[in-house]
């Protein structure tokens, strides 16, 4: 899988809105991360349908998951996170900067 096959893949899977909420919410809680039922409860999502989204974010590698005694937390992978950022911001304002030709 290339780069821009890699990031658009995470873009896609942050694309949809339950998704996207589900991650805000994630980063919001820092890196200790939230238990899924806390997830589920804040959201108000079925769980079978928190599962499935939570497992297409774990297959970005936006999210991993941690598992203390009965409970289980999702946490945000932040440097994933950035890895994403930085590759949509790498080329800002290049243009700008080269010669126009004239």
């Amino acid at each position: 899988m290339t780069q821009v096959e890699d990031i658009a893949k995470a873009l896609k899977e942050l694309g949809h809105p339950i998704r996207l909420s589900i991650f805000r919410r994630l980063v919001r809680s820092g890196h200790q991360g939230l238990a899924v039922g806390n997830l589920q409860e804040e959201l108000g999502i079925p769980g079978s349908t928190l599962s499935h989204h939570i497992a297409s974010l774990m297959s970005a590698g936006l999210l991993s998951q941690r598992r203390e005694g009965r409970v289980l937390y999702c946490v945000p992978e932040y440097d994933r996170l950035n890895v994403v950022l930085d590759f949509l911001q790498e080329e800002c304002c290049q243009d700008e900067c080269a010669p126009t030709g004239e």
